[in-house]
């Protein structure tokens, strides 16, 4: 680390970047009037954002340069990443694909393998787009005949996407070219002609759109079909909707070919509309809307966004679908299009469980998964009468994915646990019993899961209500309150955190000794869509009091204690650290907070933040301006010597106490959770740690509370390329990690060189 003085000596603080402050801006909402100084912020391309950036990024390198045992954590990290990792194939023709990355490549290569037990080779290797590995494989889809591929690339994990086509069989490249992708699925006909893709109008001329740095609201989505070896100017418009500027609609073609659906959604709400078009009722088929200025007759089987339909499989005109019409933990329904609409429960709603996942498989088979109590439940049933066929035994952990097709007898599952790296499991599902074999095992140099133990435990939160939450660790830990510990969360749009493998978290508990753990708290889809609405719009407080919580009851346990309590979490988990971070800065020890949703008055302004009004609301909203403003991170930083007027006892109470070292993660190239978010609450802490006058104190602050300044180390921002952190890249989940792991370190609030080096930064 470099030399320290002893803890009690005085030593240099380090100098924060400060931000112009234009207290000119001020929004009304509703009658309150809502400075908002740092607006300038959103504007991402001009040099004075560049400049604040680059001050922070260097201070955070300078801090984090000097962390003791730096070289070996990452070097243990980097061994870790080494090692083989596979994803489930899928079968197409007669050929498997499947995706593979041998260690360390940043990106994980597509191969073609002919028959399952033949010579595989590599078809698509992203390694190749871009020396530095920005660039990166967006979607795929393979034609059923498996003789060609297309494919979406993204350059800096940005959401927009060129799509190109490639002959398997040379790997030669078709001229095909498809600009302004986004929020899209190759759907391939059967024929093999071409595929249905959506996008968004081309930028008018003279508008560029950089990749990534846009920050336009997106509207008037489209759906078109492309036929193969043609321009894109001549692709067949297919559906749009000018009425309706912000719908998005993702295409699919049924697995006997006869039908194209579109799902129709608005927000990221479990909700869709559902259109169909016969493509066996076009007179001249796709070919006959060449050059045509019509769209296709799609039909309208669901109307109303008021719950989430999404298909399964269909025979002839019958077709079954995922739902949570009526039925919050998911249930499988049927309806026969040619006989107005009259639908009938295949598989109803379980009593207890959610219903995660279903997949047709060979012939009249369902290979459906529950979720219960956060754990995963296999089970074959019948298609057609929802009849319980066999249990499949499963260990505890996650299943990643399922693939398999009604035309096919075998179907591969994707599983990982937290002490699990992934096993691929090939289930036959011709037999009257089906057979689980192990097809791949991901195995970890270095690592053994003898060492380490999970569990599940279940505490109350602040309204007594049961969350469930993992906790993983050393085997025999003794429960003294002396460990450091990483709690995780995100609790929103219906998304569950269930168990998973990660590199990072076995470095964390091998070498530093940290129990790491995750929430699964409300505003997830741990147990439907009721635990989900739940810690949503009004209920959001619900899923900062889970967190909150969680805390709490790790510390009464004695696994941890606050100086030693580390929270983590990622855009709307990013979010949830920040306001809890506002709320209960006196429960923890360190903040992680990645790619946030900062501002919560003006997150639905940028690219496809209108979606998640369903989650938050809307300031535009009276009633959920008043929501928001009550926990959205940047309105809510508070400065050390400041009364707090909060009608919250226990946040007045806590409050006068210090901010914990923090550290966030934004991204210049994010078009999803804009940057912005992350400077502008940046800025703001930055202007409530006032520089340092004589002896310590704030300078120039005629109301500061000398006793109650800030003495902790603030904020970091470190700068990665993307949402996903560089595309995907391993590098960069390697370089990020490693930031995070030496963030981890250095607020070890335990011993002597830790707090020495904490107070080196006031």
């Amino acid at each position: 680390m470099g030399s320290l003085a002893a803890a009690d000596e005085p030593l240099l603080p380090l100098k924060y970047p400060q931000a112009r402050r234009d207290d000119g801006i001020v929004d009304d909402y509703h009658g309150v009037p809502v400075p908002d100084p740092y607006r300038w912020m959103e504007q991402l391309d001009s040099e004075e954002v560049k400049e604040f950036v680059s001050a922070q990024a260097a201070v955070a390198d300078a801090v984090l340069s000097t962390c003791d045992h730096r070289g070996r954590l990452r070097g243990q990290l980097t061994s870790l990443f080494d090692h083989p990792r596979f994803r489930a194939p899928f079968k197409r023709g007669g050929s498997y694909f499947y995706f593979h990355n041998p260690g360390l490549r940043p990106h994980s290569a597509l191969y073609v393998q002919h028959g399952l037990g033949g010579d595989s080779a590599v078809l698509l290797d992203p390694n190749a787009f871009s020396d530095d590995g920005t660039v990166s494989l967006g979607m795929v889809g393979v034609s059923d005949a498996g003789d060609h591929l297309a494919y979406g690339t993204s350059a800096s994990g940005s959401d927009w996407v060129t799509i190109r086509v490639m002959r398997v069989r040379d790997r030669e490249h078709l001229p095909d070219t498809l600009s302004w992708v986004k929020f899209s699925r190759i759907a391939w006909t059967r024929d093999g002609l071409g595929f249905f893709y959506s996008r968004f109008p081309a930028p008018r001329d003279g508008e560029a759109l950089e990749s990534g740095i846009k920050t336009d609201v997106n509207l008037n989505h489209e759906v078109y079909y492309h036929f193969l070896g043609t321009d894109q100017s001549q692709d067949v418009l297919c559906w749009r909707d000018p009425d309706h500027p912000k719908y998005i609609y993702i295409p699919e073609v049924t697995e006997d070919g006869k039908y194209v659906i579109l799902s129709v959604s608005e927000t990221s709400e479990p909700v869709n509309k559902l259109y169909y078009c016969d493509l066996s009722a076009l007179a001249h088929g796709l070919e006959g809307m060449r050059g045509t200025h019509g769209m296709l007759p799609f039909v309208k089987l669901v109307d109303k966004f008021e719950a989430y339909y999404g298909l399964i499989a269909n025979d002839g005109t019958e077709f079954t679908f995922l739902t949570n019409k009526d039925a919050p933990r998911y249930k499988l329904s049927r309806v026969d299009v040619d006989e107005s609409g009259s639908w009938a429960d295949v598989l109803p709603e379980d009593e207890k469980a959610v219903l995660e996942s279903a997949c047709a498989v060979h012939g009249g088979k369902l290979l459906v998964n529950y979720l219960s109590d956060v754990k995963y439940v296999l089970q074959m049933r019948s298609l057609v009468t929802g009849e319980l066929l066999h249990d499949i035994p499963i260990d505890i952990g996650t299943v990643n994915g399922i693939s398999g097709r009604r035309v096919d007898s075998e179907v591969f599952i994707e599983f990982a646990s937290f002490l699990t790296p992934g096993i691929i499991y090939r289930c036959d599902v011709s037999t009257e019993v089906p057979e689980m074999s192990v097809y791949r095992e991901i195995s970890v140099p270095g690592f053994d899961r003898n060492e380490f133990e999970a569990k599940q435990v279940f505490y109350p939160s602040k309204d007594g209500t049961k969350i469930p939450m993992f906790i993983v660790s050393k085997k025999n830990l003794i429960l003294n309150g002396s460990h450091p510990a990483l709690l995780f969360g995100y609790g929103g749009f219906g998304m569950s955190m269930t168990p998973q493998f990660s590199v990072t978290r076995v470095v964390l508990m091998r070498n530093l000794g940290f129990v790491t753990c995750v929430a699964n708290i409300r505003g997830g889809g741990e147990y439907g869509e009721g635990w989900h609405r739940a810690g949503s719009l009004a209920n959001k407080q619900n899923c900062f009091d889970d967190f909150i919580a969680a805390g709490e009851f790790l510390v009464a346990a004695g696994y941890t204690n606050p100086t030693r309590l580390c929270i983590e979490g990622g855009s709307n988990g990013g979010l949830l650290v920040a306001a809890c971070l506002n709320q209960r800065p006196d429960l923890f020890g360190c903040a992680l907070a990645h790619v946030g949703v900062m501002d919560m008055l003006r997150f639905h302004k940028f690219t496809i933040g209108r979606a998640w009004t369903c989650d938050f609301g809307c300031s535009e909203n009276e009633e959920e301006f008043h929501w928001l403003i009550k926990y959205s991170p940047l309105h809510n930083v508070r400065r050390p010597w400041e009364e707090k007027g909060d009608d919250d006892p226990r946040r007045r109470v806590c409050w006068g106490g210090q901010y914990p070292p923090t550290m966030l993660l934004t991204a210049d190239h994010d078009d999803r959770v804009v940057p912005s978010h992350t400077l502008k609450f940046l800025a703001v802490h930055a202007a409530a740690r006032p520089a340092r006058g004589r002896g310590g104190q704030p300078a120039d602050e005629p109301h500061h509370r000398p006793d109650r300044a800030q003495e902790r180390p603030r904020l970091r921002t470190l700068h990665a390329e993307d949402h996903r952190r560089g595309g995907g890249s391993v590098r960069v989940r390697c370089e990020d990690d490693g930031r995070v792991l030496d963030r981890l370190r250095a607020s070890d609030g335990l011993t002597p060189t830790m707090r020495s080096w904490q107070a080196a930064l006031c």
